[in-house]
């Protein structure tokens, strides 16, 4: 898969383009502000694009603000409230990828996806608290180092450089698909002495199944490579091909 670089290059090119709207019962104006439009990659994450500065030959020519757009038709007491996000009353939890929450909540309604923007009532019991960038830099390196720690035990992560670690995230926070493979397809390596990955990691997410499901799965049955239908059927085994899937 590392060296499937067209692929790779479609899957990181895959954008949503995202309407943010206020929550009516919480502007304190007469007149409702405008919508604010992004175009945000399917990979990245909420806080990653709400908020963003885009730098070109180390010049900062372009702000996106989403909170900055909303924030002063808001009471002055409540501007400092951490931002958050609901599509039709679900709360969006920003440690999922934003693809991933569209592909769950939101697949079959039209473009733009239009989504909520919150600073009140703060739902503490459905989504994490992210107060700045280093706390989804965080998760994602854990998520990186879980992944590691089933396809290699941890040996690749661990081997890393500190500055490997940093340029892998400021790819992702950047959107820069050359600077994250480039320290990506050392994880994805399996040029091991066991020429495969130890097992396979992956979460299988649904609205009705709580957070995701996850199991040890080895890449290979019998010496065959295991397809994504094999590793439906394993992990469901009353799901098969006669369901469509």
């Amino acid at each position: 898969m590392a060296n499937d670089r067209e692929v790779l290059r479609d899957i990181w090119d895959g954008k949503l383009p995202v309407c943010f709207n206020i929550n009516d019962e919480e502007i304190c104006d007469l007149q409702t502000p405008e919508s604010y439009y992004l175009m945000i990659p399917r990979l990245s994450y909420f806080p990653l694009v709400w908020d963003k500065i885009l730098i070109f030959h180390s010049r900062i020519f372009c702000i996106q603000k989403v909170k900055k757009h909303f924030v002063k038709h808001i009471h002055s007491d409540r501007q400092e409230m951490e931002m958050w996000l609901d599509y039709n009353g679900t709360p969006l939890k920003w440690h999922y990828p934003v693809g991933l929450l569209y592909d769950l909540y939101a697949y079959d309604t039209q473009l733009p996806w239009t989504v909520t923007v919150h600073f009140e009532k703060f739902p503490e019991n459905e989504i994490l608290h992210c107060n700045s960038r280093e706390v989804v830099e965080s998760h994602f390196m854990s998520t990186v180092k879980e992944a590691d720690a089933l396809k290699h035990r941890g040996q690749i992560i661990s081997t890393m450089q500190k500055k490997e670690h940093t340029q892998l995230w400021l790819g992702l926070q950047n959107d820069k698909f050359d600077q994250f493979w480039a320290v990506n397809k050392k994880l994805m390596d399996t040029s091991g002495s066991d020429g495969e990955f130890k097992h396979i990691p992956f979460r299988f997410y649904s609205t009705d199944e709580g957070p995701f499901i996850q199991k040890l799965v080895k890449p290979f049955t019998e010496g065959q490579p295991k397809s994504l239908l094999n590793l439906i059927e394993e992990v469901y085994p009353d799901i098969g091909c006669d369901k469509g899937i």
